[in-house]
């Protein structure tokens, strides 16, 4: 059961981890879409 209940926790903390990574490259890609929008308006 302890190994289970391990298992369970380990494989929460990487969905957590993966979240956020995969939100941060969202965030990234916005921001560079904005400065090429912004250098296509000049």
């Amino acid at each position: 059961m302890k190994h289970l209940s391990l298992a369970m926790l380990i494989a929460a903390a990487l969905a957590l981890v993966g979240c956020n990574t995969v939100k941060g490259v969202g965030q990234d890609i916005q921001k560079a879409g904005s400065v090429i929008e912004g250098a296509a308006k000049k």
